[in-house]
């Protein structure tokens, strides 16, 4: 889905795969790894960073023409900007949102 019809990969295109699916593990793995600590804030704040990963990603794909990924890449935006709101108790462009209720010692 990434090539155009009759094209293949070069070795850049690999390399640049391979960082894509890197990626997107890290941030999968952190996901889940919060999800388990119930490290709802950071969670949240990383819902916001993979919602706004997916949106460039939107971004980058409507510029190049591949509107076949673009419904699938405004679920994840929506669906993740939706739960880190519901984490966050609050929309999570107020400031007040990303503050630690608790002062440092």
């Amino acid at each position: 889905m990434l090539l155009k019809s009759g094209q293949t990969m070069n070795d850049a295109a690999n390399v640049y795969a391979g960082y894509l699916v890197s990626r997107g593990l890290a941030v999968a793995i952190m996901l889940l790894a919060l999800l388990v600590l119930r490290a709802w804030r950071m969670l949240a704040g990383l819902m916001v960073l993979t919602a706004l990963l997916q949106l460039i990603d939107a971004v980058v794909d409507l510029v190049e023409g591949r509107l076949l990924l673009l419904p699938i890449l405004l679920i994840y935006i929506i669906a993740f900007l939706i739960g880190a709101n519901w984490l966050f108790g609050q929309p999570f462009w107020k400031a007040s949102a990303w503050q630690d209720d608790s002062s440092p010692h």
